[in-house]
């Protein structure tokens, strides 16, 4: 075992110079269940499903029905300890009795009853908090012969249990008239527990309930005044830990750097109007601060090395000697607004960030009376500057009678002062279990989405706090670190989701806590755009309100928190960025006072936000079923995973088949609602996705099973991106009308287990068909068909989201199925900022049809060419006037031959192969970038005489398989539906 200073030195010195640091993963754990009858090696961070696993207990978790086979786990207790007998045995001769040891745990999942050396140490009851806790003295004196550090986990569904049959206790109701408690897998007990919400099941994940330590642990060892280093010594200037990954806390000699927060806004933003753009930045730092010793004079400097700033020294008020609470304290520096330059997402510009170094000079301590012993600590923070603003207020009248802007309320970003598009989708946790969430997949997840043209992405409040870095907080992976590094903005939620909450004095104080640590700890990133109270709430307590006879008191419960509480605590840790009560909201009426608007409105206005799902899939691209709405935050549909992510899951031969066992016990939508399985309601979401195929593509039937089987995942995969494309064209055609809607967040990015979702990346980062499609409808200039069938008008846009008037070239080309030119024609178009320009609009089939041809006969292809940053976009999209399951397709006769570094090409001998598709080899992960555009490019219609060369650009960090062969690399298209 090893003791670690922030120099990682050997605790064995007999007069350190800087406390100490004892990384608790470096203890000998064991696990136990309540009874006594499982006892194996533990460790930490971990859960107790990943210690069984690593025993041999149980096998991986994801596989087949784990997810109900070992709910037996969800119904025990568990235990974590480990023996302190070395770390008391050199606890005594290492250092002085007087010294302050703290006991730091970055997360724990979720009730549990802490004792060190036999001394209670505290009961926790909160995942997404950060403790300390004094245990000076334990050490030296266990208690009897108990010389261990004890973390007894209580399950959290017998907490649940418990908490709900308290008198205090508020019931929730649903019935035929309105769901107040939204219940996916484990009933009733989520709203009171602090915990991550989709860990009791979701309809797009398992709910395994994990338990553990699921963030790094320390020990953390302070000088008392009366025992610090010599003053004969003076403690030179330290660094703090600053290598990634380490996740140590940052410690002086008698100082516990708790937390930092860094808040940077303009003078006089407050976020409820814009800001000046032009005024002087604010860099507000605010400490978090535990020490055993008393210092009446302590200063701060900042600086901007890259800037050559640097600040006078800002005195800080006296830090008291006290460690068993955080002493805060603040400083303010103002720095010319020119000075820096700006943070933008990737699409839009450069996310530029700097490094803040802040020193601390500690001195006047009590135990000293030279001013010359002064301790100087230093930490580097990287950060950025950049203005975000959700503008929420009523529009104009200019805007009204010059614009054509429908009445209402705005509902949508600016970033430093210009408002823009937000293109984007949800994120969910990475794992069901997060202590093994591996940075390098968590950071391919990101990358994916920045490089299929993604700006924007939504963190769900039904999962986790997303961390800053694996350092911060013991954060494990980073995340908006990598946001702020890669230009892609965040959308943070505190974590309540789909369910109304209670207002308890007890509750409302452990939430207290917990969001202002997680709002503190972002506030340093430039990446972060606003926090939402939570998800999707809104909706269910207006439901409530009409339709419950108590309705009223819901509705004022709502208020108190989501209006109130939250709203008040959030604004009082930051002026960067904005609060809203919920995801998908009705808007406001005032932003100050905060006030909600819920109903409250004129008819015909638009406000707020809004979302979409729809699960009929006659209506998927009947463009008047899709809002028509400032924002829409959510909409999706559902698509099976490829053929190779059931591979790593299923385990029997007859598993491989569309409506197997456990192909349909990993649907989870809709959700059973209880602990039911399999899924009684899995039959109607398989039919949505089977339906939605046969009516729109060529139905999977093959002499092959299995590649019957392949084709159904890609045939889902291929409805799904074809729904989200149209969707995301309707929306993005309304940044230039009425609605000026301006983004439109996809549900969901990621996977958090293979199987049925709305994601378009699967649980091992394998591109699904809709990302490509992203990568397309998300380009800074597209083109779009849209066709009203009431009558039969085809109007084709071009759409730009750029902030300068773009000039591009778009042609239309009909074709037949066998890839004959029916015909071209091409025009040239100027489109306004954020706007649209019109192509082509014709009326009645038979005159937009080229002469004498059948609907079932032909398709148009779509193509866009511009210059934007000075560089060439192109987009192309597709229209076919009728359904692709009437399409009469000829054989293309796909033929593909490789080249060197994994590089293909891709002819069609025969006729058109619309929706062609490679699959990369089991155990590799990347995505295919068309070698004339340099854009990632799969799922396309491959046409006789125009090749297709596609580079394979694998992630050799996140994949198991990195030399994979050419051969093993697999075409497809809607021709092999039906023929093997």
């Amino acid at each position: 075992m090893t003791w670690l200073r922030t120099t990682l030195l050997a605790f064995s010195l007999s007069a350190p110079a800087l406390g100490q640091v004892f990384d608790l993963s470096q203890l000998s754990w064991t696990l136990k269940n309540q009874n006594g009858s499982i006892a194996i090696p533990g460790s930490l961070p971990s859960q107790a499903h990943l210690d069984l696993l690593k025993a041999g207990i149980i096998t991986e978790p994801l596989l087949g029905i784990n997810d109900y086979t070992q709910r037996w786990i969800i119904y025990d207790n568990w235990t974590y300890t480990a023996d302190l007998s070395s770390v008391i045995n050199g606890q005594s001769t290492n250092s002085g009795s007087s010294d302050t040891t703290l006991l730091v745990f970055y997360g724990i999942d979720t009730v549990a009853n802490i004792t060190f050396a036999g001394h209670p140490v505290a009961w926790v009851d909160n995942q997404f908090k950060r403790y300390v806790f004094d245990v000076s003295g334990y050490l030296e004196s266990p208690a009897g012969d108990d010389k261990n550090l004890t973390i007894a986990l209580e399950s959290a569904w017998y907490y649940g249990l418990n908490v709900t049959s308290r008198p205090d206790a508020e019931y929730f109701p649903n019935n035929a008239n309105a769901t107040t408690s939204d219940d996916y897998e484990v009933p009733s007990v989520r709203q009171w527990i602090r915990k991550i919400d989709d860990d009791f099941g979701w309809d797009w994940g398992p709910a395994f309930v994990p338990t553990g330590v699921h963030k790094p642990a320390y020990l953390v060892t302070l000088a008392n005044a009366s025992n610090p280093t010599s003053p004969s010594t003076p403690t030179p200037e330290q660094p703090f830990p600053s290598t990634p990954g380490t996740g140590s806390p940052y410690i002086g000699e008698t100082i516990f750097l708790d937390e930092t927060s860094v808040d940077i806004y303009k003078v006089g933003q407050n976020g409820t109007a814009p800001p000046d753009e032009s005024a002087d930045w604010v860099l507000n730092v605010t400490f978090g601060l535990r020490s055993t010793t008393a210092y009446q004079n302590p200063t701060v400097t900042l600086s901007l090395p890259e800037l050559e700033l640097t600040s006078q020294p800002l005195d800080l008020d006296a830090i008291p000697a006290q460690v068993g609470d955080v002493t805060y304290r603040s400083v303010n520096w103002t720095i010319p607004d020119a000075k820096p330059e700006r943070w933008y997402p990737a699409d839009l510009g450069t996310p530029k960030l700097y490094n803040l170094t802040v020193t601390f000079t500690l001195s006047g301590s009590s135990s000293s009376s030279s001013s010359d012993n002064a301790t100087t600590l230093t930490q580097t923070i990287r950060t950025g500057f950049r203005t975000i603003f959700l503008a929420q207020t009523a529009y104009s009248d200019t805007d009204i009678a010059q614009r054509g802007i429908t009445p209402g309320d705005q509902w949508h970003f600016a970033i430093n002062g210009q408002p823009f598009y937000a293109k984007g989708t949800n994120i969910i946790p990475f794992d069901p279990f997060y202590s093994r969430i591996s940075p390098a997949k968590a950071r391919w997840v990101l990358e994916s989405a920045v490089a299929s043209g993604q700006n924007m992405l939504r963190v769900w409040g039904g999962g986790a706090y997303q961390p800053s870095d694996a350092q911060t907080d013991g954060g494990v992976y980073d995340f908006y670190s990598a946001c702020d590094e890669l230009g892609i903005l965040a959308w943070s939620e505190l974590i309540f989701s789909d369910t109304l909450y209670p207002i308890n004095d007890w509750y409302l104080e452990n939430v207290e806590g917990e969001v202002r640590q997680n709002v503190r700890r972002v506030n340093r990133h430039p990446s972060n755009v606003q926090w939402a109270g939570g998800n999707e709430i809104e909706g269910i307590v207006m439901q409530a309100n009409t339709s419950l006879a108590n309705g009223t008191h819901y509705l004022d419960e709502f208020v108190a928190l989501f209006q109130d509480y939250l709203h008040d605590i959030v604004v009082s840790e930051t002026k960067s960025v904005p609060y809203t009560d919920c995801s998908t909201t009705h808007g406001v009426l005032s932003l100050d006072p905060y006030v909600l608007r819920f109903a409250n409105g004129t008819e015909g206005y638009i406000y707020g936000n809004s979302e979409r799902y729809n699960y009929d899939p006659t209506q998927a691209f009947n463009l008047s079923t899709y809002p028509v709405s400032r924002f829409v935050n959510e909409f999706g549909f559902h698509s099976l995973p490829s053929f190779y992510s059931w591979e790593e899951v299923l385990e029997s031969p007859d598993d491989f088949s569309l409506n197997s066992t456990v192909v349909m016990s990993r649907d989870h939508h809709p959700p059973a609602g209880n602990l039911s399985f399999p899924n009684p309601n899995a039959p109607q979401g398989q039919y949505q996705m089977s339906s939605a195929v046969e009516l729109w593509l060529p139905t999977p039937n093959t002499s092959d099973s299995n590649q019957t089987f392949a084709q159904w995942c890609y045939s889902t995969q291929v409805f799904q991106s074809m729904n989200m494309i149209a969707e995301i064209a309707w929306y993005r055609r309304g940044a230039g009308l009425g609605e000026n809607n301006l983004g439109s967040l996809v549900w969901q990015l990621n996977d958090i287990w293979q199987g049925v979702s709305w994601s378009a990346i699967e649980y091992s980062g394998r591109w699904k068909v809709l990302n490509y499609g992203l990568a397309g409808v998300y380009a800074p200039v597209i083109v779009s068909p849209f066709w009203f069938p009431e009558n039969e008008t085809l109007t084709v846009l071009a759409t730009s989201d750029r902030w300068e008037s773009v000039n591009a070239s778009a042609q239309m080309t009909w074709y037949d199925w066998s890839g004959k030119v029916l015909n071209s024609t091409t025009r040239s178009v100027e489109i306004p900022s954020l706007n649209n320009s019109l192509v082509f609009e014709g009326t009645g089939l038979s005159s937009i049809l080229p002469q004498g041809a059948n609907a079932s006969d032909v398709w148009l292809l779509l193509n866009v060419t511009a210059t934007v940053d000075n560089k060439t976009v192109t987009n192309e999209q597709y229209f076919t006037p009728a359904s692709l399951a009437d399409a009469k397709l000829v054989d293309p006769q796909i033929s593909m031959t490789s080249s060197s570094n994994l590089t293909f090409t891709l002819s069609a001998k025969g006729g058109v192969a619309p929706w062609t598709w490679i699959d990369h080899p089991a155990g590799t992960v990347g995505y295919f970038v068309d070698a004339a555009t340099e854009r990632p490019s799969n799922g396309f219609y491959l046409i006789p005489g125009l090749d297709r060369t596609l580079q394979f650009m694998m992630s050799k960090e996140t994949s198991s398989n990195s030399i994979p062969e050419p051969s093993d690399f697999v075409v497809r298209s809607l021709w092999n539906n039906t023929h093997a």
